[in-house]
């Protein structure tokens, strides 16, 4: 059986799983269509509506704001989501409505990191007793609209590493929304949101963008780096994360074993 997807979403993302997913780069998965308003770059376009009709699963790539509005819709209507988008899970309110909506089934994409199901495993051992995210990339993605003028002068022109901010999991998601899906990923899979440290440091020599994951209990220690190529149509994410989106489709349409 094909598995019929349909990507809210054609920007950097959505764009690139769209089209590998119509030029039949993914076994066993082929493209329904794309929701997006603002076009879908030739290739099929669907309503929303549509896309609940003809897909078996919705991949989520377009921002924080269409999760929030368009993924308790899709859940409700019994279609199996996969969520790109997890700095929005920080709302509890949306977490409980995607569980809780409807049959469908929702999917969390790992995004620009690795390390995930370690974390997951080592946290079902017994509760990880301090966990920290370091996420580094250049200033100008950094820079916020919640920023005064001064504190966004201080971002751009950072002569050399620069901590912009640090706190708990959920407030530095929340506040660097399309630059710490990871930390949101991080704090899921140890099940914790509260344990979670992130760290946000603005570089202007920081060629790649870095994530240095730190994990500590029962079941030892850990130590995770990923350094990625930001990509060349938007910095905020990295050129990685549209295939660990099609890696997770391919999961989920594969008949055979595969890593999850």
């Amino acid at each position: 059986m094909t598995l019929s997807v349909a990507v809210i979403g054609c920007g950097a993302i959505g764009g690139t799983v769209a089209r590998a997913l119509h030029d039949g780069d993914v076994p066993d998965a082929r493209l329904a269509g794309v929701v997006d308003p603002a076009g879908a770059r030739g290739l099929p376009e669907l309503s929303f509506d549509a896309a609940l009709r003809a897909a078996d699963l919705v991949v989520e790539a377009a921002g924080q704001r269409a999760l929030a509005e368009l993924g308790p819709r899709v859940v409700a209507s019994g279609t199996d989501l996969l969520v790109v988008s997890i700095g929005a899970l920080t709302d509890d309110a949306l977490l409980h409505a995607l569980n809780g909506a409807g049959t469908g089934r929702v999917h969390l994409a790992c995004g620009a990191i690795g390390g995930l199901d370690m974390l997951r495993a080592a946290a079902r051992m017994g509760p990880l007793d301090a966990v920290r995210i370091v996420t580094t990339k250049k200033p100008p993605g950094l820079v916020q609209p919640w920023m005064d003028d001064a504190e966004a002068a201080r971002v751009r022109s950072a002569p050399g590493p620069l901590e912009v901010r640090r706190g708990p999991a959920r407030e530095i998601a929340a506040a660097f929304p399309k630059s710490t899906n990871v930390a949101a990923a991080v704090a899921l899979a140890a099940g914790d949101w509260d344990v979670v440290e992130a760290v946000v440091v603005a570089d202007p020599g920081a060629d790649l963008t870095s994530h240095v994951i730190t994990a500590s209990g029962p079941a030892g220690e850990y130590r995770f780096e990923i350094r990625n190529r930001p990509s060349p149509r938007n910095p905020t994410t990295s050129q990685v994360v549209p295939y660990a989106v099609l890696k997770a489709v391919g999961d989920l349409a594969a008949r055979t074993g595969v890593f999850r």
